[in-house]
């Protein structure tokens, strides 16, 4: 019973596994890849979790302050969580902190720009050469 050769699905199922195994030893992440997603996640919660930290603080002394007890909590909370999602929505889009919040910036027509500015043609970074 052991020299009985495999059935041949068991060996087109073995087949298949060593190509599989094959493929999964060339497509091996980097070391330093590795860790990515786990800092992604990570790097949101702290987003939220700072964000709401610094707003229930702020209501927490508002309200010490001026004694008015809850109200400066619960708006300064709700203002951390907007923020917090706002930060966690930036994130995730990856567009990061530039002015305007885009992630490219289109440049406008070259021929609306000149029109009456007094910039040169020729310039791209917005200074004029006159």
């Amino acid at each position: 019973m052991k020299d009985d050769p495999p059935l041949p699905s068991l060996a087109k199922l073995d087949e298949k596994l060593r190509a599989a195994h094959a493929k999964r030893r060339k497509s091996k992440a980097r070391p330093e890849d590795q860790g990515q997603g786990l800092a992604f996640a990570l790097r949101i919660g702290v987003e939220i979790v700072a964000a709401l930290i610094v707003g229930v603080g702020m209501g927490v002394l508002l309200d010490w302050w001026l004694g008015t007890k809850p109200w400066f909590l619960l708006l300064f909370f709700v203002l951390g969580a907007a923020a917090g999602f706002m930060n966690v929505f930036r994130v995730v889009g990856g567009l990061g902190g530039q002015v305007g919040y885009r992630k490219d910036a289109k440049p406008e027509d070259e021929s609306s720009k000149q029109a009456g500015d007094g910039r040169d043609a020729g310039s791209t970074d917005g200074t004029d050469k006159g």
